[in-house]
């Protein structure tokens, strides 16, 4: 398994909100204890909110933080689309300020506590899924089926729920093909269509079925 992918995957197994052992970790991944710890401080690095210690656990908690300020959902994204805009704007002076902005972004996002040096942020391609944020978002209000493309192929998906994982996004989706929920980086879509049917509520197929 990747790195990438497998940082991805305990985001997921963390995101629960329970206390998750770094042993049961490293034996559900099939990595040694020291990869877990590794992987943690790479999260945690990259702006990740989880939270614990070696030797006792660690966690993701739903705050999301850029200190000294709060920011919500709303915020972040709205941030993220502008800076992503600007970034590509052609206009020396605004592409330059939209780097300058984004260094210090990065300047109040936890460093690694063992050596003080900031680690390479592991979904460096993250920015590339910012462009989906606005369409998924409104299928999201309007309960309208998306057609979802990766590397793995293309699927029809009911979108439930947009989540940030340290400028990471993800969409939590019922998949028509696997019959089951799933959740999909952005930054992996390289194509997305809204598609004209809309969904209802139906059993086992809800955001409120995934909580569960």
């Amino acid at each position: 398994m990747r790195r990438n992918d497998r940082l991805m995957q305990l985001v997921t197994m963390l995101r629960d909100g329970k206390l998750h052992k770094g042993e049961d970790l490293a034996e559900a991944l099939d990595v040694s204890l020291r990869t877990i710890y590794r992987d943690m401080d790479k999260l945690a690095a990259s702006g990740v909110p989880v939270e614990g210690e070696r030797g006792v656990g660690y966690h993701i908690t739903s705050q999301i933080t850029l200190p000294p300020i709060n920011m919500t959902m709303d915020e972040l994204e709205a941030l993220h689309l502008g800076l992503a805009a600007l970034g590509q704007s052609g206009d020396p002076d605004l592409e330059r300020a939209a780097q300058s902005l984004a260094g210090k972004i990065d300047e109040v996002l936890p460093e690694d506590a063992t050596t003080g040096d900031r680690t390479i942020y592991p979904f460096a391609d993250a920015a590339l899924g910012y462009r989906w944020l606005p369409f998924i978002r409104q299928a999201i209000r309007a309960r309208q089926k998306l057609s979802v493309t990766t590397d793995t192929g293309t699927r029809t998906a009911r979108p439930l729920r947009l989540d940030y994982w340290g400028r990471l996004w993800t969409v939590l989706v019922w998949c028509e093909v696997k019959r089951d929920f799933d959740e999909v980086r952005l930054d992996q879509i390289t194509a997305l269509k809204t598609l004209p049917q809309l969904f209802i509520e139906e059993d086992g197929k809800r955001l409120s079925d995934y909580k569960r």
